[in-house]
């Protein structure tokens, strides 16, 4: 972009040195992801008044206090002792930053941005051959020369959900504006099977264990489109329209995640050509509550499994993802976990296999990360790369002004799939407003 400037990269480390030796090991959830990466963009306005730079300075500050509770983030990947699996040696070795400033305005950018334009404003860089001089977490500070703010973060899936890639805005924001920081990081193992539920004669919740087995053998699909995506905000009206739609066919207890997961699964089903039937498809869930993990634990704690529905159109795609959810609980995570733990685990092409993915990250609230007294974030974007495969679905909170339950869809599909989707009758009957434009 010839608006766009780079003007300066650099490493932020900890303002205190951390603990000499210190170590973290990986969870099996968390190398199972490691294909994957994730990019977050926040936009914001600022005060005016202000000279181009002194924003980010400010925030470069706040970053190096805020990192000294995240050692995690400023070590670097080596090998355990047995030259098998990832763990991260907390040597200070710092995250990347990289600064950049965009000519024009906040508001113009937000009325014409689309996926690709994001992608300028957070920085990724992929592992190196040398993995120990290779920063897993990268923020990228873009300030507009009229006034405005973005920054961006990348960082390896393979140590950070969207949960925990959201608590460390959190924390930046908090610290950047002198308060405590209200969910330090816990990093800690995952929890092993409750006491007394450990016996022989428990059946394993074969489902979800074969779901993931299936992927483990499925070989990463090289990408047969250029993807794009597009996002879609349903106000608190639009979402509670669309959950009473799927009351109407006999669900017991639908939720926002349900109906707009539902909704987008017809649809997309019926773009992809499939008349008779809905196409394959798996939810992500974030299982931190049903583990009884703390809510500042730092780790994957993101699950996947596949919906199975022989049902058509969107009563049976409601209905099936009910259903679904209702099933996992912590027995079958902890027999998943098991599972995973004791057979040779090799990393999953989740993201870019055969089946269309749908996760739910309503439980995380982007719209808290405040880093100027009365300046909330102003719209989010999230994403998780590579785009490959089938599609994906993210279903986000919204800006509290749209409603309680009002949320954001993001689809990632090829793109002129996405064009379709834009078009679709039964979409356009909640009326929801498309936050980005369609590639040209």
């Amino acid at each position: 972009m010839d608006d766009f400037t780079y003007t300066c990269k650099r490493t932020v480390v900890s303002s205190k040195p951390v603990q000499p030796g210190k170590s973290f090991p990986l969870s099996v959830l968390d190398r199972i992801m490691e294909p994957n990466h994730l990019r977050i963009l926040y936009y914001y306005r600022t005060p005016g008044g202000r000279d181009v730079g002194e924003t980010t300075k400010k925030l470069r500050e706040s970053m190096s206090e805020m990192l000294t509770c995240f050692p995690i983030v400023t070590g670097r990947l080596v090998k355990d002792k047995k030259g098998k699996n990832w763990m991260i040696k907390c040597n200070d070795a710092g995250a990347r930053m990289v600064e950049a400033k965009l000519n024009g305005s906040l508001d113009d950018w937000l009325d014409k941005v689309d996926s690709d334009k994001e992608f300028n404003l957070i920085y990724w860089k992929d592992m190196s051959h040398n993995p120990y001089f290779w920063s897993t977490f990268n923020i990228q500070i873009t300030e507009f020369e009229e006034g405005g703010i973005a920054i961006g973060l990348s960082c390896f899936h393979l140590l950070a959900d969207p949960s925990c890639a959201t608590m460390f805005i959190k924390a930046w924001a908090d610290i950047t504006l002198g308060r405590k920081m209200m969910t330090p990081p816990l990093c800690h193992p995952l929890p092993s099977r409750r006491h007394g539920n450990n016996n022989s004669g428990h059946r394993s919740y074969t489902d979800l264990i074969n779901y993931y087995k299936s992927t483990i053998e499925t070989k990463n699909l090289v990408a047969d489109a250029r993807h794009t995506t597009i996002s879609f905000r349903f106000t608190d009206p639009m979402v509670r329209a669309c959950m009473t739609k799927a009351r109407t066919i006999g669900l017991s207890a639908t939720t926002p995640f349900q109906a707009l997961a539902g909704l987008f699964w017809a649809c997309i089903s019926k773009i992809k050509g499939k008349r008779n039937g809905l196409i394959d498809m798996c939810i992500g869930l974030d299982m931190r509550k049903v583990l009884g993990l703390d809510e500042g634990f730092f780790g994957n704690c993101m699950v996947y499994n596949k919906v199975h529905s022989n049902s058509t159109g969107y009563d049976g795609a409601a209905r099936a993802i009910e259903k679904e959810i209702e099933k996992i609980d912590n027995e079958g995570i902890m027999d998943l976990i098991e599972w995973l733990e004791n057979n040779e685990c090799r990393s999953s092409p989740l993201m870019s296999g055969c089946d269309l993915i749908c996760s739910n990250l309503g439980g995380i609230d982007p719209y808290l990360a405040t880093f100027e007294e009365g300046y909330d974030p102003l719209r989010v974007s999230y994403y998780v790369e590579p785009f490959a495969g089938v599609g994906h679905v993210l279903v986000l909170p919204s800006q509290s002004g749209g409603g309680v339950m009002s949320k954001v869809v993001m689809v990632t599909l090829p793109e002129m799939e996405v064009v379709k989707l834009c078009e679709d009758d039964l979409i356009l009957s909640f009326s929801p407003t498309i936050l980005m434009e369609t590639k040209k």
